[in-house]
Formats: structure tokens, sequence, C-alpha cells
């Protein structure tokens, strides 16, 4: 049984699959995902799990080089965007208008529908290289 990383097989299975550049959205529970792209549905209720324990979970799993916000998070939800800067102070950092981020969301190989019912709660993921460690 797998002891580290991810345990859910279909994010697993994304996140072997992601390339350098590609992308993946973690979304609250009302974000609308566009037709053909993969959803990968986590929402139990309203609240669980939530967007940042999904963020923290995937991020330990994903070398993250470039995040994409929605721009509307800065005055509607800052509280989420301290904690993704925390997570991800390394990262470049894009905003787009809301209806831009869905938009943005077509090019994900899949979208993460968490239970959170915070507006904004909601990032796209470009991937980075990992080479491993070097000995």
């Amino acid at each position: 049984m797998k002891k580290q990383g991810v345990l859910n097989s279909s994010i697993s299975k994304i996140l072997s699959d992601m390339g350098h550049r590609d992308s993946i959205c973690i979304a609250d529970c009302g974000l609308p995902i566009p037709t053909g792209v993969t959803k990968i549905d986590l929402a139990l209720t309203y609240g669980v799990p939530s967007f940042i324990d999904v963020l923290k979970v995937v991020t330990d799993d994903l070398e993250v080089e470039e995040i994409i916000l929605a721009e509307e998070i800065k005055s509607e939800n800052p509280e989420c965007l301290k904690k993704v800067l925390e997570l991800l102070p390394n990262a470049t950092i894009s905003f787009l208008s809301h209806d831009n981020f869905k938009k943005e969301t077509n090019y994900s190989k899949a979208v993460i529908r968490t239970g959170d019912n915070k507006a904004y709660s909601n990032i796209i993921l470009k991937s980075g290289i990992y080479f491993g460690e070097t000995k």
C-alpha cells in the first residue's frame, strides 16, 4: 500500500501523467467544470474537504512552477490568499479576472472539486520540473 503522497487513485494518476507546464485546478464546490475536463469530485458536504487541505496534499506531491488565481480573491477571500502564498512562496503568481480564470480551466488535465464554499477558493497549478534528489 502506498505510504506517502496522494492516496486518491484518480488524483495520483493525473499527477503522475503531468509534464512540465501542464495544469490542474483545485476548486471550491461552486466552480463550473468545463465539458471534457476530468472532474475529480472530493466534495462530501459544505467545507469538507477544505480547499486548503486538498491544496496541501496535492502540492506535497507536485512540483509547482506557477499558480493562477482569480483577481477577486484579493478582496473577497484574503485569508485564503494568505494561506496559498504561505504554501507556495516560490511559485510565480498570475491573477486573472474570475471569468478568465474559468476559461483557463479548459486547459487543465483535471479539476479537483472540494467541499469548500468560500468565494474564490480556486487555483490552477502549473507543473514544474522535478528530477528528484541528487546524490
